[in-house]
């Protein structure tokens, strides 16, 4: 067999690089020489555009060839099979490259910071043909085909052509429209062919099903004013309180479009600024909550389609509601049919099992270190702010990226080239991400669960620091859920689990987290980790988030506990609604709505929130351990002082020094009867004599918040 037979069979059974450079319309000697594969077929002919047809004879394995005197020009392929049927296709081989050569470098380069628009599979018009364009990027793989319902699952007839060292492989199937399903057939360098979902792919199947799906967007934006808005804005000092929420179990069985009036109408009942919704990119299982992500560019097909979030979020945007989103890119899951040794071998993961596996969650780890890689995850960063209009990523497992040494034994990792423990590869990624994300979006916010004491996460990244705009506070969160849960006998004694967090408040610029991972795995809800019978633990409930609605940065609360949920929460059910049948339940969720209209209303509480000089601990002239106490101002003076009192009884008489004497009026009591409380409190006003000393009654469990009556500021033009 000669090599050239050997290049007619790879074409043949769709296993060569570069099928284009035998099928399609080639310049020969007599002009024009046009191939077409066509297994099995009794007649081929090319009827071109201008009328002639050209008979074809076959070659060798289903391929078939003929010539063509005239000028090239469009054509499709007419075969005629047993029994007289005649199939006419436009060909797929008639084509130019789709992938244009600034792209490529792009992506070589590992700067392609639209890499969606490239990659993946784009209905378009090519050479005035319509249909869809695919491309991928496999640098390890021999051959790479399309499979999918529009050819039986048979990639032989659509191979695709590699378009060199970038390991970019495109091919352009003519009349393949919106909602046709497909995967890649790889062909690895041991000879294996693997079959692969897409990794750009912007629709897939619903779960169970893996395919990916080709999809087309048009819709139209009606959010301009707030993309406008959040431009000119400043998130370090707005207001930004979360509700946290994950889709599937808020309320089972709407889809992004159901969701849209409810979800809207509630959050602003609730006075909440943002919604942050767990992870909605694609993912098998449903028990993972969307933390083992298959699809990156994929919303889940759970609930809609990529349109239908669209209109979710534009939704909420009018509403002046903004939207987060989780992200994961610290790893990514094993499945066969995803991201896992994509073209037969380690390609997005790291190849070294101590740097490119996570034995705990048993997923696999990126490899930052590759730019390729390093692209892919940028983009996709910039995709959900570009075409979802995200207004921020929650990025989650940040101190998983950070450590080589995360969960691992001293012999199970490698250090870096200084010898230390830190991912240099990762933390140059997340540089990277951040600062190109805020250089493109003003205003969206980054937002880094990091759980170590890792130095500037919230650092500008020209300064060395990470560049994330927000730090989780998760210190915060384990030391006052450890004082809340205990007893208010004996909370006197463990005074400095709360106290400890001002001593670091704005080392960082931190946002409060009472997430999901406080309410699985055994811990139960955060109602049910408050001491006392069922009043004590409202009221707990009350005390702890008025106190951390005051403290010194951003909050973030997860669905159901601002109506006390009882039951540790479960993504396979629904919230438990019908506790707001009961009074007690309906009080407590009374209260978060007003806890956050007045938070919002009071700028001194979020203006300065990572100023120092803007906070000031009170206490004197007395001091009760179980009470924690302090101040905070804005830029113009205007000053609130929340008093959480956590022991179980009234305080009366307690004197405080207040910033300023005068009037104090009493803007929120945590214990008022509407909330369910029993109404102790200070008739809505506290009188501070010379240098500030006030008397004033503390109710049990309860906290009240104080603003200095004075003339309102007026800002000046110089302002």
């Amino acid at each position: 067999m000669s090599d050239h037979d050997h290049v007619w069979d790879a074409v043949a059974t769709g296993s060569h690089h570069d099928p284009h450079a035998v099928l399609g319309l080639h310049p020969v000697a007599e002009g024009w020489a046009v191939r077409a594969r066509r297994p099995l077929a009794k007649t081929v002919t090319a009827v071109f555009a201008d009328g002639e047809r050209v008979e074809l004879a076959h070659v060798r394995g289903g391929i078939w060839e003929g010539r063509r005197a005239a000028a090239p020009g469009g054509y499709e392929i007419e075969a005629t099979y047993d029994g007289g049927t005649v199939h006419v296709a436009a060909d797929p081989y008639a084509h130019t490259p789709t992938v244009g050569e600034l792209d490529l470098h792009l992506i070589g380069e590992g700067r392609h910071e639209e890499l969606w628009k490239v990659l993946g599979a784009h209905v378009r018009t090519q050479n005035g043909v319509p249909g869809t364009a695919f491309a991928v990027w496999a640098p390890n793989a021999q051959a790479v085909r399309v499979v999918g319902d529009f050819n039986g699952w048979d990639g032989q007839g659509h191979a695709m052509r590699s378009m060199g060292s970038t390991g970019v492989w495109e091919l352009f199937i003519p009349v393949l429209d919106v909602g046709a399903v497909y995967k890649f057939e790889l062909l690895s360098r041991y000879g294996e062919w693997v079959t692969k979902a897409d990794p750009m792919a912007r629709w897939a199947e619903v779960p169970p099903a893996t395919a990916s799906v080709v999809t087309h967007s048009d819709y139209e934006w009606q959010d301009a004013a707030w993309l406008e808005a959040r431009a000119r804005s400043t998130p370090l000092s707005a207001p930004m309180s979360v509700y946290e929420l994950h889709f599937g179990s808020w309320r089972p069985g709407l889809t992004y479009r159901e969701a849209a009036d409810s979800l809207i109408d509630y959050v602003t009942a609730q006075g909440f600024t943002h919604v942050e919704f767990m992870p909605l990119a694609e993912h098998p299982f449903g028990g993972s909550w969307g933390y083992q992500v298959t699809g990156y560019y994929s919303p889940t097909s759970r609930f809609g389609t990529p349109d239908d979030l669209k209109y979710l979020i534009d939704r909420l945007h009018q509403a002046g509601i903004g939207v987060i989103l989780d992200w994961v890119p610290g790893h990514f899951p094993k499945d066969s049919f995803a991201l896992a040794r994509f073209d037969g071998e380690a390609l997005y993961e790291h190849p070294d099992p101590r740097r490119g596996e996570h034995k705990d969650w048993g997923t696999y780890i990126f490899d930052y270190g590759r730019r390729e890689v390093r692209n892919f995850l940028v983009a996709n960063a910039l995709y959900w702010m570009e075409e979802f209009h995200v207004d921020g990523l929650r990025v989650d497992a940040v101190a998983s990226m950070l450590y080589l040494d995360y969960s691992r034994e001293p012999d199970e990792w490698v250090p870096n080239v200084h010898g230390g423990r830190e991912n240099l590869e990762a933390i140059s990624f997340l540089q990277e991400v951040n600062a190109t994300a805020y250089k493109r979006y003003p205003g969206i916010v980054m937002i880094a669960e990091e759980s170590t004491s890792f130095p500037g996460v919230t650092a500008p990244t020209d300064h060395g620091g990470l560049g994330f705009g927000f730090k989780w506070n998760m210190g915060w969160m384990n030391d006052t859920l450890q004082y809340i849960k205990r007893d208010p006998m004996y909370r006197s004694h463990h005074e400095g689990e709360l106290s400890f967090s001002f001593v670091y408040a704005f080392s960082e610029n931190f946002v409060l987290p009472i997430s999901h991972d406080e309410v699985v795995h055994g811990k139960g809800s955060l109602f049910t980790r408050m001491p006392g019978d069922h009043w004590q633990k409202l009221a707990n409930l009350r005390v702890f988030l008025a106190y951390m609605w005051s403290h010194p940065g951003k909050q973030l609360l997860f669905m159901g506990q601002e109506f006390g949920q009882m039951s540790e929460w479960s993504e396979g059910r629904s919230l438990d609604w019908w506790l707001l049948d009961q009074p007690s339940h309906a009080a407590l969720q009374r209260f978060v709505g007003s806890l956050n209209r007045v938070y919002r209303d009071q700028s001194a509480l979020w203006s300065r929130d990572s100023d120092g000089a803007a906070f000031h601990r009170l206490g004197a002239p007395s001091w009760n351990p179980n009470v924690i106490s302090f101040a905070r101002r804005d830029w113009h003076g205007n000053t609130v002082v929340s008093i959480s009192n956590f022991s179980g009884v009234p305080v009366h008489g307690f004197e405080l020094d207040l910033p300023e004497p005068g009037v104090w009026e009493e803007i929120l009591n945590s214990d008022a009867d509407d909330f369910g409380g029993s109404g102790v409190g200070n008739f809505g006003v506290v009188h501070a004599g010379e240098g500030g000393r006030a008397h004033m009654t503390l109710p049990p469990l309860g906290a009240v918040w104080l603003r200095h009556r004075r003339e309102a500021h007026i800002p000046t033009l110089a302002e």
